[in-house]
């Protein structure tokens, strides 16, 4: 009979440990959610508790505090533009990959772009040319034993730059005999394109009289068939690029002949070119 007993004693204790479990289980399923919504404000109140938690800083045996923020793990608001960091030297940032390359690469793209920009802006003379006579007429004063003639002459312009020159102005002065004869002035602008070519139609009234009257014998003389004279043409142009003004003087000999009154046509060039800068 004890025997019986203790192994029913047994089994009624195992009976009601298993009935305990399932119930726990049971409570457990059915306060499920309550307990997941008890962690969760838990975590949010030891969250909130810890953020109020001041700073602490934890000396150890070989540690000192922190002289900056004198341990309170904070940096006063108006030493902020005063304090310096410091960074290992063996710190990433302070080894930079390729810095030979790229110093190399950006001093040959600012030698690149200089070199283009003196290219193109570098300011080159412009040519001037004198392209010879295009026409002479010829006219008599007998009242007053005078030789009038009005020559045209043709200047040739060249913009070697690669931007636009203006031609301020042409000025003529012919000589005959070291007399001036004529003069002409021109001030009408001309703008010449870049790399472009222009020509430029000027003409100028010479008169010869009192002070040579053999002219007017030897051009009327009709015992002579080639009345040829001999002039001398001084001729400037001013032009202006940029920031910058030159002049150009052209000297030529100008061969006309007096004895008839007509108009003709003459080819070739007589040029000088020497620009003068000012």
């Amino acid at each position: 009979m004890g025997t019986r007993w203790s192994r029913s004693g047994s089994s009624l204790q195992l009976l009601r440990e298993t009935q305990t479990s399932e119930r726990g289980a049971e409570d457990k399923d059915g306060d499920g959610d309550k307990d997941g919504d008890n962690d969760s404000l838990d975590g949010l109140h030891r969250r909130e508790d810890i953020a109020q938690f001041p700073y602490v800083e934890f000396t150890g045996r070989d540690s000192v505090t922190c002289p900056t923020c004198q341990g309170t793990g904070r940096i006063p608001s108006e030493q902020v533009n005063e304090l310096v960091a410091l960074i290992p030297y063996s710190d990433q940032r302070l080894q930079p990959q390729r810095t030979k390359l790229y110093v190399v690469l950006s001093v040959v793209l600012c030698l690149l772009a200089s070199s283009l920009v003196a290219f193109f802006l570098f300011p080159r003379s412009v040519v001037v040319e004198d392209a010879g006579l295009r026409s002479v007429t010829i006219r008599f004063d007998h009242s007053n034993a005078k030789v009038l003639i009005n020559m045209t002459s043709t200047l040739n312009f060249s913009n070697p730059n690669f931007f636009s020159v203006l031609v301020q102005s042409v000025s003529c002065q012919v000589l005959y005999m070291k007399t001036v004869i004529g003069t002409q002035q021109l001030d009408n602008p001309t703008s010449i394109l870049p790399l472009g070519e222009s020509q430029v139609n000027y003409t100028i009234s010479m008169e010869i009289g009192s002070s040579a009257p053999y002219v007017y014998a030897f051009c009327t003389m009709a015992s002579i068939k080639v009345h040829n004279i001999v002039v001398f043409m001084q001729t400037t142009v001013k032009t202006s690029y940029l920031v910058r003004t030159s002049q150009n003087s052209l000297e030529a000999y100008r061969y006309i002949d007096c004895g008839s009154n007509t108009t003709y046509t003459r080819t070739g060039k007589h040029v000088s070119r020497s620009p003068d800068p000012v």
